[in-house]
């Protein structure tokens, strides 16, 4: 993502009724307050963040390695060793498999999710951020920033299968196997780009202004919704299809993750030079309207989203490194 390692909604067919629903109950105001917090220790080098719902576990890169933790206790369970210059992390659970973007290696991990062992290395292009794995093509892809391309592979056999040209650096990816794409950030251009998951073509470039240089990403696939968070503190909302920017609401600055949750409707920008979490919805057809401005802390700039039980998770550096845990006041 943007700064980690360089280390140191609805559609019409919604109708009234949803939109009344969604406000009553989750709150008309400030839906979302602070839990608790987890400790991590060692040093604050760390990046993305992955959440396996049903496992109950959380995956957090961290320096050369993941640290899993246990959601319900919150206690590291495991780590997933070696992977030099970690970005990202994608999961499989039917397959048993975790992947790994590996920077400063210039190569992906394929892991045992039983045994939390690497099992094979993948090379990619150079500096692979972003990383996601799409079950529709049982592919996956790695986001390379500095070789502003992505590399493609087989998640059992680590067979490169397509190397994509993006015409930009890429920052944050997202994929909706029911529509057939895949979409990212080309921070660089201000850009948003679209794969095809079969033809593992570019199909579309489309601009984000008065967005720039996004670099958070979430999706709404049932109502074909892209919200990115971009530099100019703007949250963007995008029509899946069309790429059309269809509304915008200010966030703070530094954003550097963007969240989605199908249930309760919200997006989620993670603003971490502010230490604040935007958190809005689209009230109506087009109309994004933030509904809270959580106060988080200066330097939690990545985020995931629980979608079972619909807390947020920040990694934060100071005074000590630890994640964060905010939900739904009760």
């Amino acid at each position: 993502m943007k700064t980690v390692r360089r280390f140191t909604a609805f559609k019409q067919s919604l109708g009234l009724l949803a939109l009344v629903q969604g406000a009553a109950a989750f709150g008309a105001e400030d839906p979302y307050h602070f839990i608790k917090e987890i400790p991590v220790g060692g040093s604050a080098q760390w990046d993305y963040l992955t959440i396996d719902a049903e496992a109950r576990r959380l995956y957090l890169s961290h320096a050369n390695k993941v640290e899993v933790i246990d959601l319900a206790s919150g206690s590291i369970v495991g780590v997933i060793e070696n992977t030099p210059g970690i970005h990202g992390i994608a999961l499989a659970p039917k397959l048993g498999r975790a992947f790994t973007s590996n920077g400063q290696e210039n190569k992906a991990s394929i892991v045992d999710l039983k045994t939390l062992k690497t099992v094979a290395k993948v090379t990619t292009g150079a500096n692979p951020d972003c990383i996601l794995y799409e079950s529709t093509p049982n592919e996956v892809y790695t986001f390379n920033g500095r070789g502003k391309s992505a590399t493609v592979f087989d998640p059992d056999s680590g067979k490169v299968i397509a190397t994509i040209d993006l015409g930009g650096k890429p920052e944050f990816a997202v994929s909706d196997g029911a529509a057939g794409r895949a979409y990212v950030n080309l921070e660089d251009k201000s850009e948003v780009v679209a794969i095809d998951l079969k033809t593992h073509q570019v199909v579309s470039h489309w601009p984000i202004a008065p967005g720039k240089a996004a670099s958070g990403m979430a999706i709404d696939r049932e109502h074909h919704r892209l919200f990115l968070g971009c530099d100019n503190q703007l949250m963007a909302m995008l029509d899946s299809s069309s790429g059309k920017v269809l509304a915008t609401v200010p966030i703070g600055a530094g954003v550097d993750a963007n969240g989605f949750d199908p249930v309760t409707q919200l997006a989620f920008s993670s603003n971490g030079e502010e230490g604040t979490v935007t958190i809005a919805r689209e009230t109506a057809p087009g109309k994004l309207t933030v509904v809270q401005t959580l106060k988080t802390v200066v330097g939690a700039r990545t985020m995931a989203v629980d979608p079972l039980t619909h807390d947020i998770y920040l990694p934060a550096p100071t005074p000590s490194f630890r994640v964060l845990v905010y939900g739904q006041k009760k």
